[in-house]
């Protein structure tokens, strides 16, 4: 039997929206792009064009784990960030759009040749940008989980493969620990684990059951890396430096507090898309 491709889409639709996908429509025609080796023109364009029994068993697959929560992303293997193309899996954090405006931020202060620190790096997707985006920069990459390392060092290959000038490194240790004595970078970004354990549980299922909870939990008040890293991040940056965070939406207050307890100065808060606080970032003049 051979389907139509606006039919399998169809069908697919309407089996996320009954599973209470939110974005069905879109999840549905993503997938079958995946499946396909498709792109969005082909349902608005090519409708009729035939699906393979093979492509209908393995879309089938993929809608009914989309409808059991799997987040896309972790189907696909890939997730887009700053116009490129990022490998994701259950190890990492899926990059999110509002983590672009982090990186979009830094590139504001970012000049040629600086050495770029990024704290809690998951996927390398926040460091990787910066580095594509910039000229002779360098950067180290720092987490705790060798899983996500691993994803960090191959979204970095592939990358380089494309730009081969770009200079990452990527280390496994618990913040600061692994980062030798004396050295100095221009600029430190972290995205640091920064939920409330006790908000944890109330997260979408995507997000709650298939994210690694390493990057989710902030423990009790959720501040507890922004005082850790802040606490240490004088002793590795140089003299005019800055330090930059991907914050949650009511954090603004207190790393800022933190930020000044810590002796930083010129501290700002920056707004997300969504008019909502996502960024606070200061200077370091010893």
């Amino acid at each position: 039997m051979c389907r139509s491709y606006s039919g399998v889409y169809r069908e697919g639709m309407e089996r996320l929206a009954g599973a209470g996908i939110e974005e069905a429509a879109l999840d549905a025609r993503l997938l079958l792009e995946y499946v396909c080796g498709t792109d969005r023109n082909t349902l608005l364009a090519h409708g009729e064009r035939g699906v393979s029994e093979k492509e209908y068993e393995r879309y089938a697959t993929l809608i009914a784990e989309r409808g059991g929560h799997t987040p896309l992303q972790h189907l696909t293997g890939e997730q887009e960030f700053m116009g490129l193309t990022f490998v994701v899996n259950e190890k990492v954090l899926v990059p999110r759009q509002d983590t672009e405006v982090l990186v979009e931020e830094v590139l504001r202060n970012l000049h040629d040749g600086m050495r770029i620190l990024d704290m809690c790096t998951g996927s390398g997707c926040i460091l990787l940008s910066l580095l594509q985006y910039s000229n002779d920069c360098t950067g180290t990459g720092v987490d705790v989980s060798a899983e996500a390392l691993a994803v960090a060092w191959e979204n970095y290959r592939r990358l380089q493969g494309q730009r081969p000038e770009m200079n990452a490194y990527f280390i496994e240790s618990d913040l600061f620990a692994g980062i030798p004595k004396g050295e100095q970078y221009e600029i430190i970004v972290s995205n640091p684990p920064y939920i409330r354990t006790d908000v944890i549980e109330t997260l979408m299922p995507e997000v709650r059951e298939h994210e690694p909870l390493l990057a989710l939990d902030g423990r009790g008040d959720g501040l507890y890396f922004y005082r850790e890293i802040t606490h240490q991040a004088g002793g590795y940056l140089s003299r005019g430096g800055m330090l930059f965070y991907e914050i949650g939406y009511d954090q603004a207050e207190e790393v800022c507090g933190i930020m000044k307890e810590e002796g930083f100065q010129e501290i700002e808060v920056v707004k997300d898309f969504a008019g909502l606080d996502r960024v606070v970032y200061g200077n370091w003049f010893g």
